[in-house]
């Protein structure tokens, strides 16, 4: 009898034990089943978000494409030709003004727009005058001293004449420095157009243009 009952409580500890063992191999299990439903929801939000990501670098493409062939990007090339023209030594800017010849000079900073290779800033004074309604003054720089009404010193709008090495000099007044030294928008600055400040003691004649 006492056999027997040693028996039936070895079978229940036997049992107990059993019990214990398949609760702690089962969590694991659990674990692991409840990782792997859960991957495929952790994997489509990782999809979503690369389709995100690629529907903006697409959309950021598209509005490159149309900046290229917008206007505005001409606009760019100028500010960009006009920097690289203001970046020479004595370059300035002689401020905002309604003048139509200052206007009209400016639109060609950092440019060549008369096609010649040398002597040309008499040709481009000549051009901006021409374009703004002026009787034009002519190729050679030196002629300007006689062309309009001289005055004796600068203005805004004035057409101011120099010499230098090799020939004359001509070009728009835009303003003037602290010095009272003329700011001067010309051609053949450096071979391009630009925006600079002259010594005033090397101007020869300011010069308004007639109509």
């Amino acid at each position: 009898m006492r056999l027997t009952k040693k028996r039936a409580t070895l079978l229940l500890c036997s049992l107990a034990v059993a019990a214990l063992a398949s609760s702690a191999i089962a969590r694991p299990v659990h674990h692991h089943h409840a990782a792997a439903a859960a991957g495929p929801a952790m994997a489509t939000g990782d999809q979503l978000h690369s389709f995100q990501q690629q529907a903006t670098q697409e959309r950021g493409e598209r509005r490159g494409r149309r900046a290229q062939h917008s206007p505005a990007s001409g606009t760019r090339s100028h500010v960009q030709a006009r920097a690289a023209a203001q970046s020479h030594a004595n370059s300035a800017y002689g401020g905002f003004t309604n003048n139509s010849l200052v206007a009209e000079a400016r639109k060609y900073i950092g440019t060549n727009p008369t096609g010649r290779r040398s002597l040309w800033c008499g040709a481009f004074m000549d051009m901006v005058l021409k374009r703004t309604g002026h009787k034009g003054g002519g190729n050679l720089a030196f002629g300007y001293s006689h062309y309009g009404r001289r005055i004796s010193g600068p203005q805004v709008g004035a057409i101011a004449v120099m010499g230098r090495h090799g020939g004359g000099h001509v070009g728009v007044v835009s303003g003037v420095d602290a010095n009272g030294n003329p700011i001067i928008v010309s051609g053949n600055h450096n071979h391009t157009v630009a925006e600079s400040v002259y010594p005033r003691s090397r101007i020869s004649a300011y010069v308004l243009p007639g109509s």
